[in-house]
């Protein structure tokens, strides 16, 4: 993986694998072995191209004698967070795998848990293309995708399919959103679908409110809207716990451009309705840490090293807010053990990575857990 965008890495190419099981399976490796020379061959194509057809390996040759090309071993460092037990502290933000297709094989690269989506109730193509763009310089990208899924129904049965990262012990959360073509006075009831749909098959469910690519979203995290929100969510997972005889924590998922008194008035509105925890923070609209690099001035989100610092601010001050034992889960610019150690030291519970695994692959997961485990 690298060159700033989720790709195989050498080994894909060569068909090399760490154990004889594999090695004795030529009809994968073959196929794998096709599936990364047309990664090599289209160089030109976008970045997005690129990570689709990475995306669409990994689905193929998940739970097969082929995926010890990206397996390794999970570090072992439990911790209980919002009644749940991780396994290890570090997991795969949502936005990757927007469809679910690749549990198991992004599961397998050592997450103590992976979200996935966001989806929303029907399928939706996101913006017009070109919408995602590197920025090396920075380790970072822009993007502005949309919410592009396949929709719910496409997305649980992806879900329902998964079966080894859980069997292991891997926590699963599920991120929903609204589609573009509904209101924002609709919005409530797009949430609503979301969550009725996913409740059965999460460990927890995301509500994300912070993505700046679906128009207005952002307005939701606004004090009467927020409030709104969160209530009717609430009153509708009481009915799906008693329903499902399961609770399912419900994290709402914020951005890192507010200032601190909106951070004041989010965590208050948190407290209030009953929501399980929050994740901090999603991609910046923000350029001012990019100015004069290639694409800076393209419009959409901004995630990777340059959001590392406004994400943390709003961790600290989420957590002066909400005080010890309220879930943070951190994500923004991590790409190295210490700067997942400094999620942790800003307040957070849990680290999720995006950015940073498409820029290190794998690596970075392994590294990042085991400076989380040694961290005392």
């Amino acid at each position: 993986m690298g060159n700033g965008i989720l790709q195989l890495d050498a080994r894909y190419v060569r068909g090399e694998c760490a154990t004889s099981s594999a090695a004795s399976s030529t009809l994968p490796l073959l196929g794998f072995r096709r599936l990364a020379g047309r990664l090599r061959a289209r160089g030109d194509e976008t970045g997005e191209r690129q990570h689709e057809l990475t995306l669409e390996a990994i689905a193929t040759f998940q739970n097969t004698p082929a995926q010890c090309l990206w397996s390794q071993a999970r570090v072992n460092d439990p911790v209980t967070v919002a009644g749940l037990r991780f396994p290890n502290r570090i997991g795969l933000a949502a936005g990757l795998d927007k469809n679910g297709r690749c549990i198991d094989g992004l599961g397998a690269m050592g997450f103590g848990f992976i979200e996935v989506g966001t989806v929303t109730p029907k399928a939706q193509p996101g913006n017009p293309k070109p919408r995602m763009f590197r920025l090396p310089q920075a380790t970072a990208l822009i993007n502005r995708l949309g919410f592009n899924n396949e929709g719910l129904d496409a997305f649980l049965a992806n879900v329902k399919r998964a079966r080894s990262f859980r069997a292991a012990g891997g926590v699963l959360g599920l991120n929903i959103g609204k589609n573009a073509a509904t209101p924002i006075e609709n919005a409530v009831d797009d949430y609503l679908i979301g969550l009725a749909g996913v409740y059965p098959h999460a460990d927890y469910v995301t509500v994300n409110i912070s993505s700046p690519n679906t128009k207005n979203l952002r307005a939701l995290q606004s004090d009467e809207a927020l409030d709104a929100l969160l209530s009717a969510l609430q009153a509708r997972r009481g009915q799906l716990q008693q329903q499902h005889g399961r609770a399912v924590p419900m994290f709402v998922k914020i951005a890192p451009d507010l200032d601190e008194a909106q951070v004041k008035l989010i965590a208050a509105t948190l407290r209030k309705n009953g929501i399980d925890g929050v994740i901090a923070t999603n991609t910046t609209v923000s350029r001012e840490a990019v100015q004069g690099l290639p694409h800076a001035e393209e419009t959409g989100g901004l995630s990777g090293t340059p959001v590392l610092e406004a994400s943390n601010r709003v961790i600290r001050q989420l957590r002066a807010e909400l005080g010890t034992g309220y879930p943070i889960i951190g994500v923004g610019g991590v790409t190295s053990g210490t700067t997942a150690r400094a999620k942790l030291e800003a307040g957070a519970d849990l680290v999720q990575i995006y950015t940073g695994l498409i820029y290190r692959g794998p690596a970075l997961v392994k590294e990042a857990a085991q400076a989380l485990a040694a961290r005392q």
